[in-house]
């Protein structure tokens, strides 16, 4: 979900050449030997990630990943085609940030249309951590609770034609920030979030200072307050990259702790193969400081639902500007209980892009007059998205921002 450097990207696009995993053909699927080479073509699979919520390590460990011409084949048919990791490997999606690839493996397709792909994880066993999570300030590993689903492979929506003598690259962009849920006792479970994305180098990118990076960052690409695409900035550098992006505008949000936001509006993204700068290691995107508060409450999902996720977001909107997302979270599986916590009270900065840099940010005016003013939004799939319009947390945390979600 974010650009890299050209270097990083042709280091993973060696990597995937070198990966030398082992490709298991389904039963009767494409990619036998038996198959003449003039009608083979070859698909190479690797793995990112956007910024997680909470956590300092989410690890998922992959097993395979198995593609079928069928959109309809279940997991015992005909016609598969594995890239099967052996032994299969534990990887932590917080490493895959600013456009960082790790290589799953390629195998031999028969050309042609296909319309099914599934990454398939081991599940946790006894008291194995094959999946697992780290909670920021703390060490421990905690066990994640996985859905059966994983162990016949997580359905991803897409669909790719393979020529022959043509290699096809796909990049799946697991989403550990919504993957990731409580489920009350301290307990937490996966609901895998994940993408088919290009593997095209574009995007955003830029620099946050240095003096923030202690202090967990996200910088994240937005339409119409919809997060397309975040990542945390280098540790050391504070640069970042925001790739992989459908061509269009964007408005990018740079949060962080007790800090206002930062929002630059209208980026343009208008290439396959360029990234547009909207800072530099020189005049980074700086923060002010702001006292924070939260909004918290309870969604109910009626009627209810053992497998929907309900996200809450807060949301603010700007006078002659876009409306964006400040911060998001899941609410809890067993509760329907949430935490907005961190929401800056200051106003955000707001600048419109420019190629000219740097750019100049300016108090925004948002449409809610007065700081510390959100919009608070409710959604699962399934269930129609609520909100409530006015939540003021500028002189008391609001703990009651509660929503019955229905068909």
């Amino acid at each position: 979900m974010k650009p890299a450097h050209p270097t990083l990207y042709l280091a993973a696009l060696a990597a995937l050449t070198a990966a030398g995993l082992s490709a298991c053909g389904g039963g009767g699927g494409g990619g036998g030997d038996s198959t003449p080479v003039s009608t083979l073509g070859t698909l190479s699979v690797s793995l990112t990630d956007a910024p997680s919520c909470g956590f300092d390590a989410v690890n998922v460990t992959v097993n395979k990943v198995r593609v079928n011409q069928s959109s309809t084949a279940s997991d015992t048919d005909a016609g598969w085609t594995d890239i099967t990791l052996s032994p299969a490997r534990k990887i932590n999606l917080l490493n895959l940030t600013n456009g960082a690839l790790e290589a799953l493996g390629q195998t031999s397709l028969s050309a042609g249309h296909y319309n099914q792909l599934r990454l398939v994880l081991d599940p946790n066993t006894g008291t194995g951590m094959a999946n697992s999570v780290v909670v920021s300030g703390s060490t421990a590993e905690v066990s994640l609770d996985t859905p059966s689903a994983v162990q016949s492979g997580i359905k991803l929506v897409n669909s790719f034609d393979v020529a022959a003598g043509q290699r096809v690259d796909l990049v799946l962009d697991f989403d550990a920030c919504k993957s990731v849920v409580t489920k009350g006792n301290g307990k937490y479970a996966l609901k895998p979030v994940v993408k088919v994305i290009p593997t095209t180098l574009n995007g955003i990118g830029g620099f946050v200072s240095t003096a923030l990076l202690n202090r967990h960052v996200m910088v994240s690409a937005q339409q119409n307050g919809a997060i397309v695409s975040a990542t945390a900035p280098n540790a050391t550098t504070g640069e970042f990259a925001l790739s992989r992006l459908p061509l269009g505008n964007y408005d990018v949000v740079v949060t962080a702790d007790d800090s206002a936001a930062a929002v630059v509006g209208a980026v343009p993204v208008t290439s396959t193969s360029a990234t547009v700068a909207i800072s530099t290691s020189a005049a980074p995107i700086t923060l002010p400081a702001s006292v924070t508060g939260s909004i918290g409450g309870t969604v109910t999902l009626t009627p209810a639902s053992s497998t929907a996720t309900a996200y809450v977001a807060a949301k603010q909107s700007f006078v002659a500007g876009p409306t964006v997302t400040i911060k998001y979270r899941g609410a809890d599986l067993a509760s329907g209980s949430y935490t907005l916590s961190g929401l800056p009270v200051s106003a955000p900065q707001y600048a419109v892009y420019s190629a000219t840099l740097p750019l100049q940010f300016a108090s925004a005016v948002t449409v809610l007059p007065g700081a510390g003013k959100y919009i608070a939004e409710a959604s699962a799939e399934g269930y129609t998205t609520a909100s409530l319009p006015l939540v003021d947390i500028s002189l008391a945390n609001q703990s009651n921002a509660n929503f019955n979600l229905k068909p």
